[in-house]
């Protein structure tokens, strides 16, 4: 294993392009806990898969549900970037990284001070009105557990707030697709990290 950390100690010393593309393994030691592992979201037990309470479908067809989920499992709380987030922010700010482009929707890349990050499937720390477009931070979503109806509801128009993350049957914005594969085709060096590229269609960038 020093063998290859030295590998690529020296890589990283005589490259000045680096892309680093990463997934939940990124953020594991954080705390936040991956999907596909033993412990992970996908092998806990719900009324439902999570993969399906975490679709578009499921989100209009019982809101409630979803967000009773997405309180407790998905949002954030109290987590602090680790050693691998520091370090990517350390590169950049040395000038050695470019971009980091990651499936995760935690923000700990911007906590720990990176600049270019390129979110691929959203943030957990947007939300949006869906009847007047209002933007909200993480707040609107933890408050709303105390509301009558257990909703995050608009405080300019009454709409419901909808996190600003990419769900299943949704598709990837596509100004981040081009920005991400211009990224990678220009790298000297990609670094992946913390993905089992098995996402598509992030996987096959």
């Amino acid at each position: 294993m020093d063998e290859k950390i030295q590998q690529l100690q020296k890589i990283i010393d005589e490259s000045s392009n680096i892309v680093f593309f990463g997934g939940a393994g990124v953020s594991t030691e954080s705390g936040i806990p991956d999907f596909r592992s033993v412990d992970g979201l996908y092998n806990q037990k719900w009324k439902y898969p999570p993969e399906e309470i975490i679709s578009h479908s499921f989100f209009y067809r019982d809101t409630k549900e979803f967000y009773r989920f997405y309180r407790e499992k998905l949002l954030p709380t109290g987590f602090e970037p680790n050693a691998a987030h520091l370090k990517l922010a350390e590169m950049e700010a040395k000038g050695k990284l470019r971009a980091v482009i990651t499936q995760n929707i935690d923000g700990l890349h911007q906590k720990a001070g990176s600049k270019v990050v390129y979110e691929l499937h959203g943030s957990t720390l947007r939300n949006y009105c869906l009847e007047c477009g209002e933007f909200y931070d993480e707040n609107i979503i933890k408050e709303s557990e105390n509301a009558p109806d257990k909703l995050p509801h608009c405080k300019k128009c009454g709409g419901l707030i909808k996190p600003d993350v990419v769900l299943y049957e949704e598709g990837l914005d596509q100004e981040l697709i081009d920005k991400s594969v211009r990224a990678i085709a220009e790298a000297e060096t990609l670094i992946i990290g913390g993905t089992s590229l098995v996402v598509y269609p992030a996987a096959g960038f």
